[in-house]
């Protein structure tokens, strides 16, 4: 068996990465923990702030996108 010691990114606890069926974590417990802060949103993405005209050209692709096009209005 390979053998390959890492850290649990949950408990911190060392294992063998290779020994665990619920890897990157050493349990299913760790597991479900860290799933159930995703799903409780107490983890967040960093995000840079955005200048004006980003923000602008951000505006303009969605209501692009929500416009509908020639080809789907000739259904008549």
């Amino acid at each position: 068996m390979k053998n390959l010691e890492v850290t649990c990114p949950k408990c911190k606890k060392k294992f063998n990465y290779y020994s665990s069926a619920f890897r990157p974590f050493c349990t299913e417990k760790c597991r479900l923990i860290d799933l159930g802060q995703w799903l409780n949103e107490s983890y967040t993405v960093p995000a840079s702030k955005i200048t004006v005209e980003e923000a602008e050209q951000l505006e303009q692709l969605l209501n692009e996108k929500e416009e509908p096009s020639d080809e789907e209005d000739s259904t008549h």
